[in-house]
């Protein structure tokens, strides 16, 4: 596979660019528990046979209306979780140094969060919120419980830091990735700070670097998500604005820009792309779905047949991998299909192995995908 050679030149030519690479990842946290729905029983433990689809997931409770129902929930395991916490620590294991500011715990870190805060300088600004992430065959079902993330806003982190500290480790941040916008009441205040007051004060960067992930907006309203498109394409003006986007969140900007829906072909995903891009103005919009991916950035886009996996051994946090393995390629100044084409690697590996790869395991794993000989 031709485009899997490109990617590894590339990879094998410039992956000393991210020895001095500095990220800050924000501003949420999570406990996931992940859980499997169960269909039937057959005995104790795992002889059960879980529900293998959101439609049938739902028939199940639609067809309680009226009556009632019980499904129990297989605990599978309880991990750190959130949008930026699995984004870190994905970018960490690719070689880079993170640092994170966001929800582990206020009076203590959580103990599952532990190691991750030493690894990664953390900054802890609230309790985490808790999700029960319902996994199913075609995609799963999160349900959150997250009032602890409204104590999380910009003077919390001045308070936890001092002002001069945080700007000071902006200054020194090549890469900010600010993620889940959807569930942090006060995200976009956050936004309008850095834009006002933190920013217009640091000198030039030549190497800045934004990347933003709405996280499905589907419970916010449009003028909600109107402003906080407005407020990332400020950022442009300090430095490269990069937007990634899941299908369904794509959609939704897109049906609120004007446009009609396209659907999730190489065309319809680089269309999509291109136009919210141009509309907003900024340097990349990356979309992923479950199969594929698509960039579009000023003087080129790109497309892509991912590794799909049938099986995931966990699907949570695959789209934070692909994220981060996005970034990650735009930080070693990849070509937009190399960095479409790690990134799925990167989101690859995680399903189908449950934990990040450093870079010689996305290497192997491009070597199998060329072969193959994935599962």
């Amino acid at each position: 596979m031709k485009f899997i050679e490109t990617l590894q030149g590339e990879l094998h030519q410039n992956q000393n660019l991210l020895r001095e690479a500095t990220v800050l990842v924000g501003l949420d946290g999570f406990i996931d528990k992940i859980v499997h729905p169960i269909d039937q029983r057959h005995g104790k433990g795992n002889h059960y046979t879980p529900i293998k689809s959101i439609s049938a997931f739902g028939k199940r409770i639609s067809d309680a209306s009226g009556k009632s129902t019980n499904i129990e929930l297989a605990p599978v395991i309880d991990k750190l979780g959130g949008n930026g916490p699995i984004m870190a620590e994905a970018m960490r294991q690719l070689g880079q140094k993170v640092c994170y500011v966001g929800a582990l715990g206020k009076q203590e870190i959580h103990p599952l969060f532990s190691e991750f805060a030493k690894n990664t300088q953390a900054i802890s600004l609230s309790d985490p919120g808790v999700t029960h992430a319902l996994e199913f065959q075609d995609g799963k079902v999160m349900l959150g419980s997250m009032s602890t993330l409204e104590e999380i806003h910009y003077q919390a982190v001045v308070d936890n830091m001092g002002e001069g500290a945080f700007l000071e480790k902006l200054d020194q941040t090549e890469t900010l990735a600010l993620v889940n916008w959807t569930m942090i009441p006060n995200m976009s205040d956050f936004f309008h700070s850095l834009i006002t007051d933190v920013y217009p004060n640091l000198g030039p960067s030549e190497n800045r670097r934004f990347f933003f992930d709405l996280a499905d907006p589907e419970k916010r309203s449009d003028n909600d998500l109107e402003t906080a498109l407005n407020l990332i394409s400020k950022f442009q003006s300090f430095g490269a604005v990069s937007l990634g986007l899941n299908y369904k969140e794509s959609l939704r900007i897109y049906k609120l820009m004007g446009y009609n829906s396209e659907p999730d072909t190489e065309l319809g995903l680089i269309q999509i792309a291109s136009r919210i891009r141009d509309r907003l103005k900024i340097t990349c919009v990356v979309i992923h779905t479950r199969k594929s991916a698509a960039c579009a950035n000023s003087q080129d886009t790109a497309f892509c047949n991912g590794p799909y996996c049938t099986d995931p051994k966990i699907s949570t946090g695959a789209g934070d991998h692909f994220n981060a393995g996005f970034m990650t390629a735009s930080r070693m100044q990849l070509s937009p299909s190399s960095c479409i084409v790690f990134a799925a690697s990167v989101s690859g590996y995680y399903v189908r192995n449950g934990k990040s790869p450093n870079l010689n395991q996305v290497d192997q794993f491009l070597d199998l995908w060329k072969k193959n000989a994935l599962d």
